[in-house]
């Protein structure tokens, strides 16, 4: 009874500590399916989450979407932000606030109230399109049409950068080619990316299914007669450009291109002193947390690391050889549960069950999640600790056997030898494996033990 309380009290402090953390989720609603479609006059009156392969919104959303698709239309209006991960984003209706936009192509034909932030293979802005401040860009091509309205800064890092639109803003651009044939009212800093003299854009993949067209901007930066510049011009250029007279209101400055210079000191090899200090160091680290875990092993399972180091005292050698066919177990359940998951995945997927196979996928990755940090932790500790206990056991028997028997000296005794063991150059990692195979082993014919003792009570009772 006192074991299963010393359990529930520390499942109790991690739910409080969970809780604590876990913000409240506020009210939304859910959708799913092939295509998912709001009508003209459907109303969401709260957050909407849409996960499917075509999204499509002609009516209203009062609140935020979030939506993950291969295509996404925004036709209607929402009066939120706007977060989507898709292959294709339309926008020819109203985002009233934000929009974040991962995507291959983003296409602006509407409005949108705030600030657009997106990292997109290209994006353009219709002639239509509004953006009530910010945009902020990451990718291989942007594309501001004539008659479109940016109502804040533009801050983009890509490719190439295309401007003939408005912007009340400034301009700062990291890009291989930059051309404005539009109005800015406020400063331009266009920094042409180029590693030497006269480098023309680098090829660039859009992708399949682009259902834009890539307009081409010649390399480094280009000022069409037509365009404006309230403030201020700065450019970076190996040699000094003319632009058009009366484009720029304030003054130009041209910044010529650094190269930077990377210079790598080799570290001096470690004297022998501090070899044997970061030696100890390890050495004094391993002691530590196999004691504290070990200790903490022992109040909550003392039974379970009892029936082990028992296990591996009375069966030394057929622990040794089990141990083998452990690590040989672990690998062939990964196996199994690789290969039984794909094949569940696409029977379910080619019956159109897309919910079944989805579920199946993800219970098939927490499987082999499990499985892979439960090894891991088993081997990195839990078999190191197993022999040791043992091993402090045999030693405090011939040393001192009124210990042998006590809850922690036989545990330190013994962490404390075979940390000093497995620390030996190259003979640590060979004493490191046949401790794992004996400790895996062990389990494996504790395992084996409890599970027949199961079946034989089925049988009785039966």
């Amino acid at each position: 009874m006192f074991h299963k309380t010393k359990i529930f009290s520390a499942l109790a402090v991690f739910l409080l500590v969970a809780l604590a953390i876990v913000p409240t989720a506020s009210a939304f609603e859910g959708q799913e399916g092939t295509h998912v479609v709001i009508e003209a006059d459907e109303v969401i009156e709260d957050d909407l989450y849409i996960s499917a392969e075509t999204v499509v919104v002609d009516g209203t959303i009062k609140g935020d979407l979030f939506t993950g698709a291969a295509f996404v239309t925004i036709n209607g209006t929402v009066e939120g932000d706007l977060f989507t991960g898709a292959q294709n984003v339309t926008i020819n209706g109203t985002v009233e606030g934000d929009v974040m936009a991962f995507a291959q192509s983003v296409v602006v034909n509407g409005t949108v109230g705030d600030d657009l932030r997106s990292g997109a293979a290209a994006i353009q802005l219709g002639p239509d399109a509004k953006l009530g401040d910010d945009l902020l860009f990451g990718g291989a091509s942007l594309e501001a049409k004539d008659g479109s309205t940016i109502g804040g800064d533009i801050v983009v890092g890509g490719g190439q950068v295309l401007v003939a639109g408005d912007t009340e803003g400034n301009i700062l651009a990291g890009t291989a080619a930059f051309e404005l044939s539009g109005n800015v009212d406020g400063n331009v800093t266009a920094y042409v990316d180029s590693s030497s003299r006269d480098e023309g854009v680098p090829p660039m993949s859009y992708g399949p299914s682009m259902n834009i067209s890539i307009p081409y901007v010649a390399p480094g930066i280009t000022l069409d007669k037509a365009a404006s510049i309230g403030g201020d011009l700065s450019y970076s250029a190996y040699n000094e450009m003319t632009f058009p007279a009366g484009v720029v209101a304030g003054e130009t400055l041209r910044v010529e291109p650094t190269q930077a210079q990377y210079s790598y000191e080799h570290p001096a090899p470690p004297t022998p002193a501090q070899m044997a200090g970061f030696w100890a160091l390890d050495l004094l680290r391993t002691i530590i947390t196999l004691t504290a875990i070990g200790l903490l092993l022992g109040w909550l399972f003392p039974n379970f690391l009892g029936a082990a180091e028992y296990k591996l005292q009375t069966e030394t050698m057929p622990s040794l050889g089990w141990g083998v066919v452990a690590y040989a177990a672990f690998y062939f359940a990964l196996l199994v549960v690789f290969t039984t998951m794909i094949i569940g995945a696409i029977i379910f997927g080619f019956l159109s069950l897309g919910g079944l196979s989805g579920a199946i996928v993800a219970l098939g990755l927490l499987t082999l999640f499990a499985l892979i940090v439960g090894f891991i932790l088993t081997v990195a500790y839990l078999t190191k600790i197993i022999v040791s206990v043992l091993s402090g056991k045999l030693i405090l028997a011939r040393v001192k056997p009124e210990l042998a028997n006590h809850k922690v000296w036989p545990l330190v005794i013994g962490v404390i030898l075979l940390s000093l063991i497995m620390s030996i150059p190259f003979l640590g990692w060979l004493v490191k494996l046949i401790i794992v195979l004996f400790g895996l082993g062990a389990l494996w014919l504790l395992g084996r033990e409890q599970f027949s003792k199961k079946e034989d009570a089925v049988v009785v009772e039966a």
